[in-house]
């Protein structure tokens, strides 16, 4: 099984109503995803994706991903699809870092090589150990009442974990907005505080606190790693890190330095599931709980993540947030990736176990190989 052509495609996800997803860094309206089919001569085809949510969020951007695919592309073409671990050499033999483009590739790949052979996509990841994970809602930075009410429909329809946005405005609304979440849902759900970065260690310190009776996780407060290593011991909630895992390094460095109890991981932003793959083992190690999911995109990225979040030892296994709720369609209306009752199934078919459909993507705005 060789690859013969390679098709990028652009999709625009706008967020449901016109609104805003709102986090401390900004808000977008719209988010434009990049979608790799990966074409092979036996009439395979494979798909990946990757979807930065704004070029401030992270060191990743929508036109900094096309220019790297387009770096990459070309060696892969007429490439054996056998040794996943020889492609990704390729790609770096091409190209110095760019994981978040790497990762449409190490997605679409494994998605071949999951049809070629028949089974998921979780198979060839060390095999599922259940047939559906939990996922977790993410509320957008809002006022403390609406993001209470917010917060106990989600818990009422299923969720296990909610993930609480705040940062970019008064303190005093960011405690008050966790403690009226606090009252609204209790214990029926667990909690994350998501900082995405925006507070000063001072605010940060401030805010535990204010909120000091209510338990929750304190997701990527600060903006640096150096930052969030100053607050151990000076906080009394657990200090989970997101944004400053940028690859397998940073990872590496804060499980043995100790500087987080946990971790929000993201595929893309990892390079993709087989580096992720090392990570969730890494993490093992250490009995450390973390996440399995991306910044945005659609059916291709959300089932990328199910399928990993799938091998992970339930009791380390924090959830997986996927788009579904923030935007509308799918890109495979007969396979959807859905969250049902605050839960998604893992899908069973093989390969990722979705197939866009491409007429409805439209014309490429890339082509590549025969």
């Amino acid at each position: 099984m060789r690859i013969e052509t390679i098709n990028v495609y652009k999709c625009l996800l706008p967020v449901k109503g016109g609104s805003s997803y709102r986090m401390a860094s900004g808000s977008v309206q719209q988010l434009d995803s990049t979608l790799l089919e990966i074409a092979t001569d036996n009439g395979f085809k494979g798909w990946g994706e990757t979807c930065p949510i704004g070029p401030v969020y992270q060191p990743h951007h929508t036109l900094g991903a096309r220019a790297a695919i387009a770096e990459i592309a070309l060696g892969l073409i007429g490439q054996q699809v056998s040794s996943i671990r020889h492609l990704l050499k390729t790609m770096d033999e091409r190209l110095n870092g760019h994981g978040y483009a790497k990762a449409a590739f190490d997605i679409a790949l494994l998605d071949l090589l999951g049809q070629r052979l028949g089974v998921p996509v979780s198979t060839l990841l060390g095999g599922a150990l259940t047939d559906r994970v939990p996922s977790y809602y993410s509320t957008i930075v809002g006022t403390p009442e609406e993001t209470a009410r917010i917060a106990a429909d989600k818990v009422k329809s299923g969720y296990p974990r909610l993930q609480i946005k705040i940062g970019g405005r008064d303190l005093e609304q960011d405690a008050a907005t966790v403690h009226k979440v606090w009252e609204a849902v209790g214990y029926r759900a667990r909690i994350a505080v998501d900082g995405n970065r925006g507070l000063t260690i001072a605010a940060a310190i401030h805010l535990d606190r204010l909120c000091q009776s209510v338990p929750f996780v304190f997701e990527q407060p600060c903006n640096t790693m150096e930052e969030v290593a100053s607050l151990k011991g000076r906080l009394t909630h657990p200090v989970y890190l997101d944004e400053n895992t940028e690859d397998l390094n940073a990872v590496l460095r804060a499980i043995s330095s100790g500087i987080a109890d946990g971790f929000g991981l993201k595929v893309t932003r990892l390079g993709g599931l087989t580096k992720m793959t090392t990570v969730r083992d890494m993490c093992a190690i250490r009995s450390l709980p973390h996440t399995c999911d991306d910044a945005w995109g659609g059916d291709v990225i959300a089932a990328a993540c199910v399928h990993l979040a799938s091998t992970v030892e339930p009791r380390r296994f924090e959830g997986t947030w996927i788009a579904q709720e923030y935007i509308d369609g799918h890109y495979d209306p007969e396979n959807p990736i859905v969250i049902r009752n605050g839960h998604i199934s893992v899908p069973q078919r093989p390969g990722l176990g979705v197939q866009p459909e491409a007429k409805t993507l439209g014309e490429p705005i890339a082509r590549y190989g025969r």
